[in-house]
Order: structure tokens, then C-alpha cells, then sequence
């Protein structure tokens, strides 16, 4: 049966891939991000980011309500939020140059690497925010993720380009 909530929460149903469904949530997100960034630009990018950290966090408190598993691996719109947090930074840098989204490979790259990294192994803020009950939790790791995954672009775009 059709669930408005979980076509959500899987992102289009790409959370019920196997194995490994973050990182195919993941790998959706870059094309995603490819799409959105190529239509309208990184500002369409960061404000669809939000809309959908809000998103993610109410659909996510629907589909885990009542269960013993708070971040079931199927739920992929945490993924999504952060893989575009660790895109930011390359969205940036192709609105200073006019260049197309793949013209930046080495960041889109890096930051699908990292932030699946950080979201694997999670160091620091990442588990402790995958430690937090609930929803947001579910949410906020994967954001921490994204942050950290954005500053290896920066930094690596800074180390590349000076």
C-alpha cells in the first residue's frame, strides 16, 4: 500500500535498495543535487536542503512511531540531507565558475566519500547525535555528517585551487 510517508522517508523508495541502502540513498542525492543545482543553482539547493531536513524529520517520527527500531536502514532522507550538506560547498564553488556539475568531480567525489565515512564510522558529534532518541536524532547525525564531509571539500578545495 502506497505510503506518502515512506515514499518520503526511503526517497522515492531508493531506502529499500540492498545491500546497503545509505549508500544508495546517498548516491541518489548526488543525482538529485546534480539536478537541482544544474536548474536553478546552489541558493535552490541549500533552501530545498532545509525543506527537506523538515521534511525528513516529520516523515521520519511517522514511520518509526510505535516501533523498537528508531533509524531503520530504510529511512534514506537523513542521507540525503547531509550528502547535500557535503555538496554545498561544490555547488558554491560552480556558481563562482559557471561550470557544469560534474566539471567538480574531485569534490563530488570527496564529499560522497567523506560524509559516507563520517556517517559510517560516526566520530564524535556524528555519534553522539546517532545516540539521541527519536527523529531528530535520525536527522541530526547525518547533518553533523554533512557538515564535517563540507569542511574536507573546503579544505580540499583550498589545498587544490588556493
Amino acid at each position: 500500500m502506497f505510503s506518502v510517508s515512506k515514499f518520503w522517508a526511503t526517497f522515492f523508495y531508493v531506502g529499500l535498495l540492498r545491500p546497503a541502502p545509505g549508500t544508495w540513498g546517498s548516491a541518489a542525492a548526488v543525482l538529485a543535487a546534480w539536478g537541482i543545482i544544474e536548474w536553478r543553482g546552489a541558493l535552490a539547493l541549500a533552501v530545498l536542503t532545509g525543506i527537506m531536513f523538515v521534511l525528513g524529520w516529520y516523515v521520519t517520527a511517522l514511520e518509526t512511531k510505535g516501533k523498537a527500531d528508531h533509524d531503520p536502514s530504510e529511512i534514506v532522507i537523513d542521507e540525503v540531507v547531509g550528502q547535500w550538506i557535503a555538496l554545498l560547498p561544490v555547488a558554491v564553488g560552480l556558481s563562482h565558475t559557471g561550470a557544469s556539475f560534474w566539471t567538480l568531480w574531485p569534490g563530488v567525489l570527496t564529499a560522497f566519500i567523506t560524509f559516507r565515512l563520517f556517517d559510517i564510522t560516526k566520530p564524535g558529534p556524528v555519534g553522539w547525535a546517532d545516540r539521541k532518541e527519536g527523529s531528530l536524532g535520525v536527522m541530526l547525525d547525518d547533518v553533523i555528517a554533512g557538515v564535517l564531509a563540507a569542511l574536507v571539500v573546503i579544505l580540499g578545495a583550498w589545498v587544490s585551487h588556493g
